[in-house]
């Protein structure tokens, strides 16, 4: 009996694939998240996986999904029973025990990703603590000092952002957020490069010191995830820790809980 687990992140651009063994994650994987994706297309890829892994599937000894899109989830179920040959367990779902209290006016509105995010941060870092997750859209999730789940706030990510002004302005070129140091551009690639990177940065600041405002969460430290947080990280000295994993690492450790591992 293998003693891998697998925990799966299914986000709005990409799906995340986390092999952990005992507690350390020893592979991961990126798909791109497709609408039209079927149950063979992704059970061919996760074979393809634990190939390169050299982890025999059917052996597993768990699977986590945290899905935040709904008409996939019943494409993630077949693939990982047609591949691995066991029930995958979604986050969200009335039989995986969380262990930890939801704020929310309805709990059930409470992302899958968002609420494991916050699990892993509160193992990590105890609590008060603010989770700062760059992707898709960037969100802001909040653990009082009581130890639940206080809620957030949502804002659009900063590709999205950009996206729009491109497709809404037709003289204006495709560019991407990326770290830059002028903060005056010299053409139209420099000047939307510096203007989106820094109203992003100073946004995403802003936003910190206000919660931090808050006397619950004056000292709470700061943790970025996400798949941009890396190219904003340095210019914002609010944040604490990167944990690109903290999804999949909440997920692990909700997986333990199910197993009576910890309370």
């Amino acid at each position: 009996m293998t003693d891998h687990e697998l925990c799966i992140d299914v986000g709005n651009t990409q799906m995340e694939f986390g092999l952990f063994h005992h507690d350390a994650l020893v592979f991961n994987w990126r798909l791109s998240t497709r609408e039209r994706m079927t149950a063979d297309e992704l059970a061919w890829k996760m074979i393809g996986m634990f190939s390169r892994a050299n982890v025999e599937p059917l052996a597993l000894r768990g699977i986590m999904v945290a899905s935040v899109v709904p008409h996939l989830d019943t494409v993630i179920r077949e693939a990982c029973h047609s591949v691995c040959q066991r029930q995958a367990l979604f986050l969200g779902s009335p039989d995986v025990k969380t262990g930890m209290a939801i704020d929310y006016k309805n709990p059930r509105e409470v992302g899958a990703d968002r609420l494991a995010g916050a699990i892993a941060a509160r193992h990590r870092w105890g609590a008060p603590v603010i989770v700062m997750d760059c992707g898709t859209a960037t969100t802001f999730d909040l653990v009082s000092p009581q130890g639940h789940y206080a809620g957030g706030l949502i804002v659009p990510g900063m590709e999205i952002s950009l996206a729009a002004l491109c497709r809404s302005a037709a003289r204006l070129p495709e560019v991407s957020i990326a770290p830059v140091q002028q903060l005056i551009g010299r053409d139209t690639v420099s000047s939307m490069q510096a203007g989106s990177y820094w109203a992003a940065v100073d946004g995403l600041r802003g936003l910190l010191r206000r919660l931090q405002q808050l006397d619950d969460y004056a000292s709470a430290p700061v943790i970025a995830t996400g798949g941009l947080s890396r190219r904003i990280q340095g210019d914002i000295p609010e944040i604490t820790a990167l944990v690109p994993d903290l999804t999949l690492q909440g997920l692990h450790l909700l997986m333990a809980r199910q197993a009576g591992n910890i309370p």
